[in-house]
């Protein structure tokens, strides 16, 4: 049996009339950047996120850029991000000439850990980046309070955790803004690169729209200084037409998470995701953690991904070079052993198959070859 990673041929499949039909009034009306699609469907994502406003972005990354670039984060600031992300998170400050000051993550979450967040504010700390990883979000409540105390913004980097809950109330308006990302593998993906910030604040609003279009208010005259990063009308069109499954496609995701606990739970070398009292994770990702307390850890989890590819299935690894030890952030003066919850988690993190489309028989698959992997072990 194969059972891969992703599966977006079987999804576009069960849509494809809608979509087919959507590029071709597009392509139709030769309107090709912004324009209606996109605006329906910001409008519709807004309402889905309980928020004023959204933004239709050309990435994610793009979104983490213009996010701290409107709040007037510069060269000299520093921007509070958790070691445990995508590197796209950091680009936020970096793009902007800031530097990101790394925080170790919670050891059950997997996201930045509040408790540890205090110690890393400076007098010129601008911002605290709550990162949603892996689809759950981040607890907000003691971040805020830092936050407010400090007086500086607290922003989401919501890529991974689309209609994602923290204690009921929808990611997207927990901060001052949030981006999200449409990579194609994403909860609710483009069919390209794609992505878009939320907020309840009019004037910010304001300036993304405008930073996205070259800083302009209306063609050749620039307000601001500006930058290219609109949303293609195509990525608007495709997104319109699968935001009306993602809630139903999140409760499938819930459901492939729910089957492999259950089935999992018995394995002692197996470390399951933990699903915060406050959240409503909507697992982008399922990530184990393989032999977390022994020093053989990454050893045993390449072994096991091995294994299961070797037998058809598709894993990945998210993420196994902490941003602390990144070549590219070397001068930032960090080592091995600053992070340690982060440094174990990506020796020892394994992402299983998980998306709306998978079976029964392709999840008792996957969880049959990873008792057979640790039965052999014995």
């Amino acid at each position: 049996m194969q059972v891969p990673f992703l599966d977006l041929k079987t999804q576009y499949k069960q849509i494809k009339s809608e979509i087919d039909e959507a590029i071709a009034e597009v392509l139709e009306s030769t309107s090709f950047i912004l324009g209606k699609p996109v605006q329906e469907f910001e409008s519709e994502f807004a309402r889905m996120h309980n928020v004023k406003h959204c933004v239709g972005l050309s990435s994610g990354t793009d979104g983490n850029h213009i996010t701290l670039w409107a709040l007037g984060i510069g060269p000299g600031d520093e921007v509070i991000v958790p070691v445990n992300t995508f590197i796209a998170t950091a680009w936020g400050a970096t793009l902007c000439g800031a530097k990101p000051v790394f925080v170790d993550c919670h050891p059950e979450s997997y996201n930045i850990d509040p408790e540890k967040v205090e110690n890393a504010i400076t007098a010129r700390t601008k911002a605290i980046v709550a990162v949603h990883l892996y689809g759950q979000p981040a607890d907000m409540d003691p971040l805020k309070e830092i936050a407010e105390r400090h007086k500086i913004y607290l922003v989401e980097d919501a890529a991974q955790a689309h209609l994602s809950e923290y204690k009921g109330q929808k990611v997207g308006g927990l901060g001052v803004a949030a981006s999200f990302s449409f990579y194609p593998g994403k909860n609710l993906g483009a069919y390209g690169e794609a992505g878009a910030v939320t907020t309840n604040d009019d004037e910010l609003a304001e300036k993304f729209r405008m930073i996205r279009d070259h800083g302009s208010v209306k063609k050749y005259t620039h307000v601001l200084f500006g930058h290219n990063y609109r949303m293609e009308s195509i990525q608007g069109a495709v997104l319109k037409v699968k935001l009306k499954y993602l809630e139903k496609w999140t409760e499938e995701r819930r459901r492939v998470a729910s089957k492999y606990k259950e089935l999992l739970s018995d394995l002692e070398e197996i470390k399951l995701p933990t699903e915060m009292p406050y959240a409503r994770h909507v697992y982008h990702l399922f990530v184990i953690q393989v032999d977390s307390r022994s020093d053989r850890r990454q050893e045993t989890r390449d072994k096991l991904q091995k294994f299961l590819n070797e037998n058809g299935i598709g894993t990945g690894l998210h993420y196994p070079i902490p941003l602390h030890l990144q070549p590219c952030f070397k001068d930032l003066g960090y080592k091995k052993g600053d992070f340690p919850v982060a440094e174990q988690l990506a020796e020892s993190g394994l992402s299983l198959p998980i998306y709306p489309e998978l079976t029964d028989e392709q999840i008792g698959y996957v969880v049959e070859k990873i008792h057979e992997f640790f039965r052999g072990r014995c």
